[in-house]
């Protein structure tokens, strides 16, 4: 089974391409949302997370309180460094089981959204890597609108990852998420034409153009 990890910089538009490689065909896990799924109550990760951090970081009902938590972590980079220590590893269990299920149903490919792929040097996982590009000023207009988050946090959540620059360097594909919707799609298709090549190919060395 070919594992594709997406991933690039916050508000560049990781989750928009993912939808569309699945809209073509693609199983999709989505690692935003098994990190949702770890920090359930009840869950092991939430347990650590509610030692860890105490119960300002949740809600009256025991979910966690991501605003909070984000708000803390990204200004506190050894809260952050707790964090990822907490969710990093369940995550990565819990995307594991998935794929051995995926593998088992007989899926040639799927495409996995991780966001902080090389920040926690994860890219050996996967076959292949595509990284969605977005200017800076997209990344911070797309923060501020999508997430509602202020100048600080935004700041914060720029600072902790990977400068896209550096992650573009080391993509298979890249999807220039810059323009137009309609452009990225075309971008997306061309890429999904060339991950079918490599399956129909075994795997030899097709190039596909960024």
């Amino acid at each position: 089974m070919l594992k594709i990890a997406v991933t690039g910089g916050a508000g560049s538009g990781k989750s928009t391409v993912l939808r569309m490689f699945a809209d073509l065909g693609a199983p999709v896990i989505d690692a935003d949302q098994v990190c949702r799924e770890v920090v359930l109550p009840g869950r092991p990760a939430w347990e650590e997370l509610h030692r860890a951090f105490g119960p300002e970081c949740f809600h009256p009902d025991g979910t966690l309180n991501r605003a909070a938590m984000a708000h803390l972590v990204f200004a506190d980079p050894e809260a952050r460094a707790r964090l990822n220590a907490i969710i990093h590893p369940q995550a990565a269990r819990e995307i594991q089981a998935k794929l051995r299920e995926l593998e088992s149903r007989g899926a040639e490919l799927v495409m996995v959204e991780v966001p902080l792929l090389f920040e926690a040097g994860l890219e050996k996982s996967y076959d292949r890597v595509i990284v969605v590009y977005a200017g800076e000023e997209d990344q911070v207009s797309r923060l501020a609108t999508r997430d509602r988050r202020d100048s600080g946090e935004i700041g914060g959540i720029l600072k902790a990852q990977m400068p896209l620059k550096d992650k573009l360097a080391r993509a298979d594909f890249v999807v220039d998420n810059s323009g137009p919707l309609s452009r990225t799609e075309e971008q997306v298709k061309t890429i999904w034409a060339g991950l079918q090549k490599i399956l129909t190919t075994k795997g030899e060395t097709v190039t596909v153009s960024r």
